[in-house]
């Protein structure tokens, strides 16, 4: 750390937590900066002794962060309860970074996985606006009217979805940049459509390209997109 960083920005990179996780961390009162509790615009530099609790947090040397082909059928947590869960498919060195984002279980694609907690912040918080891409595939074929309505936005219980969309009959690319939970289950459904096949293949800047499924790849540094 070459020079002084919002507290927040380094409990995430020290954690691999999201930043707004951090925040709840530090207005509990749970981080300390040089033994006093840590405020949320508190600056800290390479100097500075920061504690998680009894824990003395510190940046790691290098961040790590893969590319995963989800399959179907696995859950994207640590306990799957009775379910399989995508760590079953990770080797052990890698069940320390966490997904940004989730892939609901009977979705496949790109999961990006990693413990940057920067990266993972910039990459979700709605005020970035990362699109997503999806290839869907319906039940049946989508009508001309849906497909307005769905463009125009479809109004859910929590707030209205609207998504944009390419294709033909029972097969669409979908195009999002929100990243509610089930939401293009949720819109597709309020219509009367069961969507059977979800697979994601970008992610802001990352693409999942020829990953087979269940196989991960590591990231070289960051994709190319322009934080803003």
């Amino acid at each position: 750390m070459n020079s002084n960083v919002r507290i927040n920005r380094f409990v995430a990179n020290a954690t691999g937590l999201s930043r707004r996780a951090a925040d709840k961390l530090i207005e509990a009162g749970q981080v300390k900066v040089n033994g006093k509790p840590a405020e949320t615009g508190t600056q800290v530099s390479a100097d500075d002794t920061v504690l998680f609790g009894w824990q003395k947090l510190k940046l790691p040397e290098k961040s790590l962060t893969i590319l995963f082909n989800k399959p179907a059928g696995y859950v994207c947590s640590r306990n799957g309860q009775g379910s399989k869960t995508i760590y079953d498919l990770l080797p052990p060195e890698l069940h320390n970074i966490k997904p940004v984002g989730r892939l609901d279980k009977d979705s496949s694609g790109l999961l990006l996985m990693t413990d940057d907690g920067e990266l993972a912040h910039k990459l979700t918080h709605p005020s970035f606006q990362k699109e997503k891409v999806y290839e869907v595939e319906l039940d049946k074929p989508l009508a001309p009217e849906d497909k307005i309505k769905i463009e125009q936005g479809v109004r859910l219980e929590d707030g209205p979805s609207r998504l944009s969309l390419q294709g033909l009959g029972q097969n669409w690319q979908v195009k999002m940049h929100e990243g509610r939970n089930r939401q293009i289950r949720r819109t597709l459904a309020a219509l009367g459509y069961t969507i059977t096949k979800l697979h994601r293949t970008h992610f802001g800047g990352y693409v999942l390209h020829d990953l087979r499924p269940g196989s991960y790849k590591t990231v070289q540094g960051r994709p190319h997109f322009r934080y803003t």
